[in-house]
């Protein structure tokens, strides 16, 4: 359970109080005056600030010395105190700059050595000691703590902009991949168009039946390059190279190729199959090509299999394989069953939010991993913003 950074620092705070009253139950004992109200008073003052200690690092640190200052004039048990002072002078150290921090544990050093003089000057030594030793570790361990989390922010940020840079330039492959498809729309769209005006008075049948392509081929193209220009939105990226788009048509291959590099794949299709889009078609192709490249890098030699289902208004693939496989065989590469590298799971993830649709990846209960992407047909299908599942 995380708790907020205030509540955290109010437990803190109200633990030392705790620790100091006890304490102060005890001063009788070691030989020192009881705590009277204004005692009791100035010791809450000097612990219970501390639940704002990253708040106001600074002005906590000077007020709990300063109460902690009154408390020792008094002539009380500096001990009661001390735990107080001591995590401001860390926090102070933990936050703010090397010069503040300096000053805090030399407020430290001076407090315990006045009240060293106050109340027993006989042990000077040993308090001077003290004075020196507790500041310069409480200095020591900030700085380390402030150190470790500035780089820790600072890799966040690294990450945080690789993650970022890698969606964006998966994007672009994308959108490449979808030029073609749009590509393919407008020749077809060129060619029926040709051909209805050649036979527009001679063959009425024919030039409607090439229309009506026309009509088909352009309502893809328009869906198809929506999608693309949505990608091409992305700033500060890098294209990738252009190449045919596979299709449903080019499994078989990809399956053949996996089974050389040592994964047993069975394909299995189910359903009545019917013509797809080129989108969607490249968007299960990619997905499954991506899912069976990291069970031929991961699982080598373990069983997968590939189920491809038509459905009423949708069309659903899942990659499984049992997990069995041993060590990567020699000489095996996983690049040989990848045209273009992606970026795992953020290529699949890309891929079914530019459909609409859902991609569930992760462990089976029954052993091994699965991957499960469900598209909407047509392509017309409205875009349903990120609904991707891991």
């Amino acid at each position: 359970m995380r708790l907020h950074p205030l509540a955290a620092d109010g437990l803190i705070a109200a633990a030392l109080t705790t620790v100091a009253v006890l304490l102060g139950t005890e001063a009788v004992a070691q030989g020192w005056p009881a705590l009277g109200p204004l005692d009791w008073t100035l010791v809450a003052l000097v612990c219970l600030p501390l639940a704002l200690r990253t708040r106001a690092p600074v002005t906590v640190c000077l007020f709990s010395h300063g109460c902690w200052a009154v408390y020792i004039a008094l002539g009380q048990w500096p001990v009661v105190g001390s735990f107080g002072p001591m995590l401001a002078v860390y926090t102070v150290a933990s936050l703010c700059p090397t010069r503040v921090a300096a000053a805090s544990a030399a407020l430290l050093a001076g407090v315990w050595t006045g009240a060293g003089i106050v109340n027993d000057a006989a042990a000077m030594a040993s308090v001077v000691g003290q004075a020196v030793g507790f500041p310069l570790v409480l200095w020591r361990f900030g700085y380390v703590a402030r150190r470790t989390g500035e780089l820790t922010r600072q890799l966040r940020a690294e990450q945080a902009e690789r993650a970022r840079r890698e969606v964006a330039e998966e994007r672009v492959r994308i959108a490449r991949e979808l030029h073609d498809v749009v590509a393919h729309h407008i020749a077809v769209i060129n060619v029926q168009a040709g051909l209805a005006r050649f036979v527009f008075h001679s063959d009425a049948p024919t030039a409607r039946t090439a229309l009506d392509a026309v009509e088909g081929a352009s309502g893809e193209a328009l869906a198809e390059l929506r999608r693309m220009l949505g990608l091409l939105r992305a700033d500060g990226v890098q294209g990738a190279d252009g190449a045919p788009a596979p299709g449903l048509d080019q499994l078989d291959e990809m399956v053949t190729r996996v089974r050389t590099g040592g994964v047993g794949v069975a394909l299995r299709v189910t359903g009545e199959p019917r013509p797809l889009p080129p989108g969607v078609q490249l968007c299960v192709y990619r997905v499954v090509q991506e899912a069976l490249t990291n069970v031929l890098k991961h699982a080598p030699g373990a069983h997968a299999a590939v189920e491809l289902a038509y459905r009423a208004g949708e069309v659903t693939v899942s990659v499984t394989d049992d997990g069995t496989g041993g060590a990567p065989r020699e000489g095996v590469d996983s690049d040989t069953i990848r045209e273009r590298g992606g970026h795992g799971l953020i290529g699949m993830r890309e891929r079914a939010k530019l459909y609409g649709g859902t991609i569930v990846v992760g462990p089976r209960s029954e052993g091994g991993f699965g991957v499960r992407l469900t598209l909407p047909t047509p392509v017309q299908t409205a875009r349903r913003g990120d609904a991707v599942r891991e």
